[in-house]
């Protein structure tokens, strides 16, 4: 047996514990991204204006940037499987809450308190994936994990709107994914293994720790980098759907064609670019998909009236290309981290993530307007040269970036893990 594809393959165990985190993620996401297509049930129901249903949006990124922050001082002295376990029960409850919210203040908490459980989970899921995964076997991963965004797209969202309408009342989507997350919450507790060897023996106080994590340079370069990334894509991704709308003559029966199109080649994508990160290394696969994103996000910025099948094109590039960048950029984060820091490092990265959520489409909504109301929109390509910016900016970090030198002298696996991959060696032999 070769040993290099040895290396690359993955034990039966790393797969189950994978598709419990993609599981997570998979909740986690598609409970982020449903508030926004239900805009016009939530105006109504609720008697909300637009800016209290922009609260409603960015309270989840702010709650979460907040909680990465806070907790990114004592998540290395705990078990992973106990943080992710906690975490995502918290966001299970918080899920419910959403689903029974009697009004809008009751909506605004409850997606608050989904951001500060829902943003610890997403960080920790990422933990784990760097320390159940050795080097070479995590860009495949991270593709795993990260291809739920694609099917929280392609599946979830129908599905969701679908309730909404269905049961004629905004709040049936959350009631859905709070069951589905009670059963994933379940296999989660049973079937993860514990995940100590990261913990040092040495425990500082909580402010030292979150020192530790600023004061290496290698990390700092790492959230600058993710920062831009997410502003390349978040700047414009908010104002795509009204965009091929007011200026491109597409109508709101094509969004779920063009959007359902788009899911479905990242879902592949985002796979394939995972299995060439591993292959081919993290860094060479994010200079191309990040200067593939950087082009097309002046394409779709500046595009005319378009056909459908022209529009479900443009936007399936930009997806694929776009989230495509957030795979071997995950990787070499993780690479260029301290083990022994890694769950500072991932909360603290999460918060950087949901910051650039945040701003990225204030900073576009402070610069877009109409021609008139509900008429086409104006100085969207401005947008879209400021995220391209953002996008060569984060090019340009990354030949900073590097990988952490310090040699290991524990395993970064459980031991589970490691057992299970020993059994599977021996008996390949």
């Amino acid at each position: 047996m070769d040993q290099s594809s040895g290396q690359l393959r993955f034990t039966r165990q790393q797969w189950g514990i994978l598709f419990v985190l993609a599981a997570i993620q998979f909740t986690h996401i598609l409970d982020f991204v449903i508030v926004m297509p239900l805009g016009d049930h939530l105006r109504r129901q609720l008697s909300i204006d637009p800016q209290q249903f922009g609260m409603i949006v960015s309270a989840y990124g702010i709650a979460a940037m907040v909680t990465g922050i806070l907790s990114s001082s004592i998540i290395d002295s705990f078990d992973r499987k106990q943080v992710l376990v906690v975490s995502f029960g918290g966001f299970v409850v918080a899920t419910f809450y959403c689903g029974l919210a009697p009004g809008y203040e009751h909506l605004l908490a409850a997606r608050s308190f989904t951001g500060l459980f829902g943003g610890l989970a997403a960080s920790s899921v990422m933990a784990i994936v760097g320390d159940v995964f050795a080097d070479r076997q995590r860009g495949k991963a991270i593709g795993v994990v990260t291809s739920s965004f694609a099917v929280a797209s392609i599946i979830g969202l129908p599905i969701g709107l679908s309730l909404a309408i269905v049961f004629k009342h905004w709040n049936a989507p959350f009631i859905g994914i709070g069951i589905l997350a009670v059963f994933v919450w379940l296999v989660a507790w049973v079937f993860l293994p514990s995940l100590t060897t990261h913990r040092t023996e040495v425990r500082h106080p909580p402010i030292v720790q979150f020192a530790k994590v600023i004061k290496e340079p290698n990390h700092g370069w790492a959230f600058a980098m993710m920062l831009a990334t997410v502003l390349g894509t978040f700047t414009i991704v908010p104002y795509i759907a009204p965009y091929l709308q007011a200026n491109c003559g597409r109508s709101a029966e094509d969004l779920p064609i063009i959007y359902s199109m788009a899911g479905a080649f990242t879902l592949i994508s985002l796979n394939l670019i995972g299995w060439g990160t591993d292959r081919f290394g993290a860094k060479p696969l994010f200079m191309f998909c990040a200067a593939g994103a950087v082009v097309m996000t002046l394409t779709i910025t500046h595009l005319p009236p378009v056909s459908l099948w022209g529009a479900a094109a443009v936007t399936s590039l930009f997806m694929v290309l776009a989230s495509g960048r957030s795979v071997p950029a995950q990787a070499m984060m993780l690479q260029s981290s301290n083990p022994k820091l890694r769950g500072a490092f991932m909360n603290l990265n999460t918060a950087v993530t949901h910051f650039g959520t945040a701003i990225g489409p204030a900073i576009t909504g402070a610069i877009v307007g109409e021609t008139s109301p509900g008429g086409p929109l104006t100085h969207f390509g401005t947008a879209g040269i400021i995220a391209s910016f953002c996008g060569c900016v984060a090019i340009a970090i990354s030949l900073r970036l590097k990988r952490y030198s310090e040699p290991l002298d524990i395993s970064v696996q459980s031991a589970s893990v490691v057992d299970a991959q020993a059994a599977e060696s021996n008996a390949s032999r």
